[in-house]
């Protein structure tokens, strides 16, 4: 039988009203509260991090092969390029990649009867993959394509859609700007659907219209696009995957990823990890600080029995097990009802998001919470190992205590 477990457990269990009763039931909610908030802040800072990455990506994806031109702006119109069989191939030989779709960009202006609004074009193939742009179509539907000519149908944002005064099936005048020439080229486009994705710079920019139209006014044959988007089945290799099919493009392409395009989003992604790291710091200390101030107040109150055990021949490592044993049943409990508690409101999160955000601020209408296994596992190993190396700093008190005098004066 395990004497100081034994111990441990008659303490910690007691159901005699008493000061450190109370004193232990703070330090556990206390340890439960730290371990629910940084459980709860990794995973809705993994879930907004992820939602807003995948919104860029969506509409871009991972990686871009363009024209290689050290002037150009990132996201404008583009050098044209050879629809060339090796880009289009690399999917064959690079595994990591989904998909690899043509496309380009022209500057425009949409003009109503009241009122004018400039637009950024992007122009896509009859065979583009829009189911990674579902998620953002609020009405209509995407623009359909024909097998001889161009579509005279676009998609526009609800930004564009609200500035313009337009619903879906409506008719609107294009006009597009020509480099070099003053005069502007109108058509009539038809409004097929309307989509909202939150980013500020894709919804007041962007409208998503035909690659044959925008061929026909930059009187590009139909051989020739703006670029590549590349789909990826990991975001993750990006980076890797970029670096490894530079050496299959032809001469005068690159590859650049979308982190590289849109750099001030990914870097304020980035910033979201300094503020996990802040919170974890504050969540471990207040839990150990509490921890600390519990078994030093145990200690003190249960100096009598200390000083019993040692009279009856208790060994100091014996009875600061004692302590451990009982610091350990703390942090156990602490871990189960806060991983309870931080789960449970990830759960309800996903499932019924009361926590709304401002869209307009954070690019999302409500908090995501994206809870990966090993991040739990790694917050409740951490805590727990920090609280037991803690734990060895009150039981130092009970090697001091002297037998004699704890029992006459206590």
């Amino acid at each position: 039988m395990n004497i100081a477990a034994f111990i441990a457990r008659r303490i910690a269990f007691n159901q005699q009203r008493s000061f450190s009763r109370f004193v232990i039931r703070l330090s556990i909610g206390a340890t439960v509260i730290s371990v629910a908030v940084m459980i709860l802040t990794i995973a809705f800072a993994n879930g907004f991090q992820k939602t807003i990455s995948q919104k860029v990506f969506s509409f871009w994806g991972h990686v871009r092969v363009q024209s290689f031109d050290a002037t150009a702006v990132s996201i404008a119109e583009e050098v044209p390029i050879l629809k060339n069989d090796s880009v289009l191939h690399l999917k064959k030989k690079v595994p990591e990649i989904k998909t690899v779709q043509a496309f380009a960009t022209k500057n425009a202006i949409l003009k109503t009867a009241a009122t004018i609004e400039a637009v950024l074009v992007k122009g896509v193939e009859k065979s583009y993959d829009f189911n990674n742009l579902q998620n953002f179509l609020v009405e209509g539907r995407w623009i359909h394509f024909t097998d001889s000519g161009y579509s005279n149908e676009i998609n526009l944002s609800v930004y564009t859609a609200t500035q313009l005064n337009l619903k879906v099936n409506d008719q609107l005048i294009i006009y597009f700007i020509q480099r070099g020439n003053p005069n502007f080229r109108p058509r009539k486009l038809t409004v097929a659907g309307i989509f909202k994705t939150g980013i500020e710079d894709y919804d007041k920019h962007i409208a998503i219209g035909d690659l044959k139209l925008i061929q026909r006014l930059n009187d590009w044959d139909s051989n020739q696009v703006g670029g590549y988007e590349i789909f990826l089945h990991d975001y993750n290799k990006m980076d890797k995957v970029s670096e490894d099919i530079v050496q299959e493009l032809p001469i005068g392409l690159k590859s650049t990823t979308i982190k590289n395009i849109y750099p001030n989003i990914f870097d304020w992604l980035a910033l979201q990890n300094k503020t996990i790291a802040i919170v974890l710091i504050i969540m471990i200390v207040i839990a150990t600080l509490n921890l600390i101030t519990c078994l030093l107040i145990l200690v003190l109150e249960r100096t009598r029995m200390i000083g019993v055990l040692k009279a009856l021949g208790a060994r100091n490592q014996t009875v600061q097990q004692v302590f451990l044993y009982h610091g350990t049943f703390i942090t156990f409990f602490g871990l189960l009802l806060g991983n309870v508690i931080g789960l449970g409101i990830c759960w309800l999160q996903q499932r019924y998001g009361f926590i709304p955000l401002p869209e307009e601020a954070y690019w999302i209408s409500k908090a995501v919470a994206d809870v990966v296994w090993w991040h739990v596992v790694l917050v409740d190993a951490g805590t727990f190992l920090v609280c037991f190396l803690v734990l060895l700093i009150p039981t130092i008190i009970v090697k001091k205590v002297q037998p004699v005098k704890a029992i006459r004066f206590s």
